[in-house]
């Protein structure tokens, strides 16, 4: 075939793409037709490096939807846990304070206090339907009354002022015989104990017995020995730094 300067003669492609026209990445040909010789293998470090990098986007899932679970389920479920306020007497004032000769050994009193109560729920409110505060000398209940029912919102801090009184209530000689003992001292100072609680009453009355069963020589306070004791007792294993 014979070509002019208008019609140039054009070659014959027998494979794709055509070593002719691909400029500078030839395609060495297995035959004399054009067609192409299989790829070299991959080499040992290749295939490692794939094989890495899939388990490397697989754990990068993974952690991924942990931080999402973590997120969206675990934190959320931390700080919904409703947690116990706490209770303080912040203030307290007694004030005709008289107890009577031994032989009759009665007891007349008033105990004006300051109760705070705090809430560490940052995420919730709490209602406080049945609140009881006590005033005792030991674990004895001098007076017992109920507290008006209260809201508190998120994280609040409360303040109950409330009064308890003592009027002429008789007092068993154990009691008498501390109080006495107490202003017999330097100071004259009697230890008294208050108690607010927010309990079913089955609740309470388990706790003031445990309480009592705790407290071995019945003065009124638990010191680390009985309640190391007391804990052994009802089958708790806890360690002595836990206690």
């Amino acid at each position: 075939m014979s070509s002019s300067a208008g019609n140039p003669k054009t070659a014959v492609a027998t494979g794709y793409p055509d070593t002719a026209v691909v400029i500078g990445c030839p395609v060495p040909a297995s035959g004399s037709n054009g067609s192409y010789a299989p790829p070299p293998p991959r080499s040992r470090y290749t295939t490692i490096c794939i094989f890495l990098s899939r388990y490397w986007i697989l754990a990068m899932a993974v952690i991924m939807a942990l931080v999402i679970l973590a997120v969206f389920i675990i934190i959320p479920v931390l700080f919904l846990v409703p947690r116990m306020p706490e209770f303080a007497v912040s203030s307290a004032c007694v004030t005709g304070f008289n107890l009577s000769s031994a032989q009759q050994q009665q007891l007349s009193a008033s105990f004006d206090l300051n109760l705070t109560v705090h809430s560490p729920n940052r995420l919730m409110r709490i209602y406080y339907e049945r609140v009881t505060a006590s005033v005792l000398y030991a674990s004895d209940i001098l007076s017992e009354n109920p507290l008006a029912p209260f809201d508190q919102g998120k994280g609040e801090t409360t303040v109950l002022r409330f009064r308890l009184a003592v009027v002429g209530e008789y007092v068993n000689s154990d009691v008498a015989r501390g109080i006495e003992s107490d202003r017999g001292r330097g100071d004259g100072a009697v230890g008294f104990n208050v108690i607010a609680e927010s309990l079913p009453e089955e609740e309470i009355v388990g706790l003031k017995e445990l309480f009592k069963m705790i407290d071995t020589d019945n003065s009124g306070t638990i010191i680390f020995d009985e309640l190391k004791e007391g804990l052994r007792r009802v089958g708790s294993e806890l360690m002595e730094s836990e206690i």
